[in-house]
Formats: C-alpha cells, sequence, structure tokens
C-alpha cells in the first residue's frame, strides 16, 4: 500500500478515508514537524497532505524520492514551488474555493474590531467597567469609503459584505476584472481616498510589498488596513511607521510576512512594532478556522491525494504561474 504523510491532525473521517488506500504517517499537532523530522518521513513516502505551516521546495522533494502527489488543505499554495514539483513529476493539488466564505467573513470582522476598538474595549471592561463613559470613539463601515485591493473571489466575497453595511462608497482595485458594482480605481486613488483598505491579494513577484512606504504616505489620514490576502503583500516595517506617525487609524491582520516560506528573506517573526501596538488587531491565520469548513477542505484535499494516487483526473491541480487568487 502506498505511504501517506499528513504533517496536521485531521479529523477522525478524514483520517479513515485515507487509511482505505494507504498507510498513513500524521503527525499529532500541532506544531509541525522540524525539516528532519519532515524528511524522515517523505524518504519513502508516496503522498503527501500539506498544510499552511509546510514549505515544499526542491530541497524537500530530493528527501522524497519517491513521491508522486501533494495535496494541500488550504487555497493560496505560495510556499510550494511548483516549478520544482513540475521536474520532479509530482503532482500538486489545492483547495480554491472553500476558503472564500469564511475568509471574507473574517475580514469584516477585523475591520469592526479595528473600527469600534473592541480589542481596547475588552481590556478596559475586564480591568474595571464603573458604567458608560464618552471613551474609545472609533469608526464604523456605514457612510464610509471601503476599498477591496485584489477582485479575486476572495476580494469579490468581501465586497457583498460590505454592500450590506451602507457604505458610502465601494472601490476595487484589480486591473484584470470589471465588476458592475464595484467603482474601479488605481491603487493609489483607493489608499487616498479610502477609510478602510482591505487587502485580498495574491502573493506573487508583483505584489510583494505592494503596500509600502510610499503607498501608505497617500493613505488618507487615520486609515484602517486590513490584511487577509498573504503577509509579504505589506511591508510590515512601513506599517509600523505608518501607526506611529498617525496616518494610518489601526492595522488589522491575519497573515504575516513570517510565514511566506520559500521567500530566503522574510523576516523570522511578526514585526515587534506590530505587536507591541494598541491599535492593530492580530489573529493566527484563523480565516478558514471554521469547523465545518476545515473538515470540507481536508476531505476536499484527502479525495483530490486519493484520485491522483490512483491516476484519475483533476480539477484541482495547482500550475505554474497562475494567479490563484
Amino acid at each position: 500500500m502506498p505511504k501517506i504523510v499528513v504533517t496536521q491532525p485531521i479529523h477522525e473521517e478524514v483520517l479513515a478515508r485515507l487509511m482505505q488506500v494507504g498507510e498513513v504517517v500524521m503527525n499529532p499537532g500541532p506544531e509541525p514537524w522540524s525539516e528532519a523530522e519532515l524528511h524522515r518521513h517523505l524518504k519513502d513516502a508516496d503522498a503527501m497532505m500539506a498544510f499552511m505551516s509546510d514549505r515544499v521546495d526542491q530541497r524537500t522533494l530530493l528527501h522524497a524520492p519517491r513521491l508522486k502527489t501533494i495535496a494541500c488543505a488550504l487555497k493560496g499554495y505560495d510556499n510550494f514551488d511548483l516549478r520544482a514539483c513540475a521536474q520532479a513529476g509530482v503532482t500538486v493539488t489545492f483547495v480554491p474555493d472553500l476558503l472564500t466564505e469564511p475568509t471574507a467573513e473574517l475580514a469584516i470582522g477585523l475591520a469592526i474590531a479595528a473600527g469600534r476598538n473592541v480589542l481596547q474595549g475588552d481590556a478596559a471592561t475586564r480591568a474595571g467597567y464603573s458604567g458608560w463613559r464618552p471613551v474609545l470613539y472609533g469608526t464604523g463601515l456605514h457612510g464610509s469609503v471601503a476599498s477591496v485591493i485584489g477582485l479575486g473571489k476572495v476580494g469579490q466575497a468581501i465586497l457583498a459584505r460590505l454592500a450590506g453595511f451602507g457604505c458610502a462608497r465601494l472601490l476595487g482595485v484589480d486591473p484584470s476584472v470589471r465588476l458592475d458594482q464595484v467603482e474601479l480605481v488605481t491603487l493609489d486613488e483607493a489608499f487616498s481616498t479610502s477609510d478602510y483598505v482591505f487587502l485580498a491579494v495574491p502573493l506573487v513577484s508583483d505584489t510583494r510589498h505592494l503596500v509600502d512606504s510610499r503607498v501608505l504616505q497617500l493613505s488618507k489620514k487615520g486609515q484602517i488596513l486590513v490584511n487577509v490576502g498573504r503577509g509579504s503583500v505589506v511591508d510590515e516595517r512601513a506599517v509600523v511607521d505608518a501607526l506611529a506617525n498617525e496616518q494610518l487609524g489601526a492595522y488589522a491582520a491575519d497573515v504575516y510576512e513570517m510565514e511566506d516560506w520559500l521567500l530566503p528573506d522574510r523576516p523570522r517573526e511578526i514585526h515587534p512594532g506590530l505587536i507591541n501596538n494598541p491599535r492593530t488587531v492580530l489573529t493566527p491565520h484563523i480565516g478558514s478556522a471554521v469547523r465545518r469548513v476545515r473538515f470540507e477542505i481536508e476531505m476536499r484535499a484527502a479525495e483530490n491525494l486519493v484520485r491522483s494516487l490512483r491516476g484519475e483526473s483533476l480539477s484541482d491541480v495547482a500550475v505554474v504561474n497562475t494567479d490563484h487568487n
């Protein structure tokens, strides 16, 4: 039977499905295996189910000579060297659509938490609440100008939710998309006119540090920036500076530069200036962390893996240079 390596714990039903077709070795998690541990498990593996904490590059593949397929239980596959996988004859699959709705929901939640000072309010209440006081005035989505950068599936799902909040204007930035319900503008126009900016951009060569010090200097004073796309789309150091000089009113993020494992010069930790700033709202990449959704993602990835091992046709194959926003 083929050996299947699963790098994070999965639901019992998903595990049972994989055990029907192969010998399964599963990381009990939640901490990832070390590189040495992963290489040890992959040395005689035929298939791998991978997660957000994984990186597969040429070095990894050299330690996995029998590997035929990698089933990613995720949507964005930036941390997988597709060219190296193709050269090694390894098929990579992903889950393109199940993460869209929960990620868009979280984006709205982050925006509200940042705009309405939810974290500060929670801390103040726990410290001792004696009744209403005229404090913690913030801003709301109603009557505001909101921009979405990147109008793929997640970006469009964010726009659909924003439509119900009574925003004064909804703007979009994406040169490859045309939508009737949104006013398309340039990146500079979006930052200079918006109260809220949502980032839903994939990480490709042209989008790394798309939001840098130049763009942030254009930001409307007090702007709230929300990133649920990819960490390295933002220059975190520039965000820290923009928060310090109060150009940005708040920064809310579910993704970070340190997570983009294939970038050799990525930082190794979240910028301390974000961690220690009271005007940031930071979540640990929980965009898809809805129980029902995670089960569906895992089962979809498992079925991709099974079909790939059997040589059956696949619709979720990741290919080199494909925009997977």
